[in-house]
């Protein structure tokens, strides 16, 4: 198999720790193996992990730098993203990654095991379920944002220990205005564009809703 290495995470991100590295270099070995038996990533993506899945969820980072003592909670996360990255990013936050399909949830669990990601707990429920409060709620497209909301209302901490005030952070791509607006949502758009020179971001998006 094409052996990816994660130089493009290091051209965006270059002050990692060795075991941060190390630990973003197995991500293309671990979700090949785990998508061999779960399909959590389309089979042609695999090959572009490092582009359109792991530098995409930690695109949040460019946006908000989490902190010591903060809890995020990722909902939809599919195979765990973006919560795996970012929760290599900042081992200090804790991430609670959530997808109402179990299957997924086994390859987080298995994922965040084999990178010894104590600072991760994944569950197979809805955000609705949930009675915990957060600092932040991120997630990656499931669906439309007038959708989403309900789902974590009232889910967010009251005391903000962050430089912006505890919100969503919610990447999406293409041409949000009507969605947003649909929403009736306060929302701040950072252009993904703005931070990597890929094609790939061209129309890809962190929208920013505090609470």
């Amino acid at each position: 198999m094409l052996e990816v290495k994660p130089d493009l995470i290091l051209k965006y991100f270059n002050n990692l720790t060795d075991k941060q590295i190390a630990q973003f270099s197995q991500l293309f070995d671990l979700y090949s193996y785990w998508n061999a038996q779960i399909n959590v990533i389309s089979r042609k993506d695999i090959e572009e992990l490092y582009e359109r899945h792991v530098l995409h969820s930690i695109g949040i980072a460019k946006v908000c730098t989490f902190k010591a003592g903060e809890s995020v909670l990722d909902v939809g996360t599919g195979g765990g993203f973006p919560g795996i990255p970012l929760a290599i990013l900042f081992p200090e936050t804790q991430f609670h990654l959530v997808d109402s399909i179990g299957k997924k949830i086994k390859v987080v669990k298995e994922v965040a095991s084999a990178l010894g990601l104590d600072n991760v707990k994944a569950d197979h429920l809805r955000a609705e379920q949930l009675k915990d409060k957060y600092n932040f709620v991120v997630s990656r497209a499931v669906t439309r944002l007038g959708e989403f909301y309900p789902w974590i209302q009232g889910k967010f901490k009251k005391e903000s220990l962050n430089a912006i005030p505890n919100g969503i952070l919610y990447l999406k791509g293409g041409d949000l205005a009507e969605e947003i607006k649909e929403s009736k949502l306060k929302a701040e758009l950072y252009p993904l564009s703005a931070y990597f020179e890929e094609d790939f971001f061209e129309t890809k998006y962190v929208v920013y809703v505090p609470q």
